[in-house]
């Protein structure tokens, strides 16, 4: 099948199989590479996407699912200058070791923080709690992310 994609606000194409996903098609056929497949169960949320503004398990959804429907990935949060605010949080909080859930963490952090700047520390665990890490024991993770807020709030 072909399918048309939006994925980090750009029209992407490819060939892919009724039942590929979308994390192997943006991995394999788009060769963005920083959605991690983990579980492919939908546990570990190292493939986490947002779609529409919402964290969602790319392993989880077909990329035929995706068309008409925008995709960002780690890629599409990132700055071609440097790192975001949340990365740069993330990196002063050492909230990463192997580094293989981190691109699922900030983009289920970024897709919450972007709706709820002032989420509070209990909402945040709360969200974060779906992504595993098997390294950082999440303290790290969740200070990161806190001190993130202040960038996703409303500039008056």
């Amino acid at each position: 099948m072909q399918v048309k994609l939006e994925v980090n606000g750009k029209s992407c194409e490819a060939t892919v199989e009724a039942r590929t996903t979308l994390a192997d098609c943006l991995r394999h056929e788009l060769m963005l590479t920083g959605t991690h497949v983990g579980c492919e169960h939908g546990v570990c949320g190292a493939c986490t996407v947002i779609v529409d503004g919402a964290a969602v398990r790319s392993c989880l959804m077909l990329a035929v699912q995706a068309v008409g429907h925008s995709v960002v990935t780690v890629e599409g949060i990132s700055l071609p200058e440097g790192l975001t605010d949340l990365q740069a949080s993330f990196r002063r909080n050492h909230a990463l070791q192997c580094g293989f859930c981190t691109p699922g963490m900030l983009t289920t952090a970024h897709a919450l923080l972007t709706h709820e700047p002032d989420a509070s520390e209990e909402r945040i665990r709360d969200v974060l709690s779906g992504n595993l890490c098997r390294c950082t024991g999440y303290i790290p993770i969740v200070q990161a992310v806190l001190e993130a807020r202040e960038a996703y709030r409303p500039k008056s």
